[in-house]
């Protein structure tokens, strides 16, 4: 199992891309704490009861990853319970579509804090305890194609992901020295329940997949499958980059 005795944090896993992460980190023999949102309780305690009755380890907890009291709880706990973290998944996030002179203020604020400053509140903890453990670890931000890629009527969310690939580049240099790897997974159009809405459009269904070389969605198995990767030991040599899972989508997109 590639992750044997590891322990990891992902954030915003209580479903999709997330809930993936956590039932392969779980398959490959880590111990997880799952990260949920407020009001989550009964998805994430089925999670739990899923994995742990099948012999995984496996905690919930909720916690806002832009509060730095809730991330160090969120930290403390998991080292209280599994002993040890060598492994953080940024994997919350959230978007709302809003032409750019529509944008208010609370609205970029909200974006911007849960998905680039709890990035680095959650990075800057977890890194610190790996540091304090002295063994390396892994930090992994999930990221999007628009880190690279414009997506007008979204440019809150597409700033707060071409931020976290800054971020992702400059702390990997500060923290190559203490073999923390970190790196962004940058998924295109997966197949989620955020996605229900544009599943209900087949126009514009039958429009994305057609800027999509390999003619479907992602599933969020795949990801997790990329992530489990990264966060082994197979993975010791690979920092600072962003791998990106979209079925061909950067190389002919139009800016959906």
């Amino acid at each position: 199992m590639k992750l044997e005795n590891k322990v990891a944090i992902v954030t915003g896993s209580a479903t999709g891309i997330g809930r993936a992460i956590v039932e392969r980190f779980v398959a490959e023999g880590a111990a997880v704490t799952i990260d949920y949102v407020h009001g989550q309780e009964q998805i994430a305690g089925d999670l739990v009861k899923s994995l742990t009755s099948n012999g995984g380890r496996a905690i919930g907890m909720a916690a806002s990853i832009s509060d730095p009291d809730e991330v160090s709880s969120l930290v403390q706990r998991t080292v209280d319970e599994f002993g040890r973290l060598d492994i953080v998944v940024n994997n919350a996030g959230i978007e709302k579509k809003v032409p750019f002179l529509d944008v208010t203020l609370d609205l970029w604020n909200r974006v911007l804090e849960v998905n680039l400053t709890g990035a680095f509140l959650c990075a800057q903890a977890g890194a610190r305890q790996m540091v304090k453990q002295g063994d390396g670890g892994r930090i992994i931000n999930i990221s999007s194609v628009h880190e690279d890629l414009p997506m007008p009527t979204n440019s809150p969310y597409c700033a707060s992901k071409g931020g976290l690939r800054m971020l992702m580049r400059t702390i990997c240099d500060e923290l190559a020295p203490h073999k923390i790897t970190v790196n962004n997974i940058g998924p295109g159009a997966i197949d989620t329940p955020m996605d229900a809405p544009l599943k209900a459009h087949p126009d514009e269904m039958r429009q994305l997949l057609s800027e999509i070389p390999l003619g479907r969605m992602g599933k969020p198995e795949e990801v997790a499958g990329l992530a489990a990767y990264i966060a082994s030991d197979e993975a010791a040599y690979v920092t600072g980059s962003t791998f990106f899972i979209d079925g061909g989508m950067l190389r002919q997109s139009g800016s959906l």
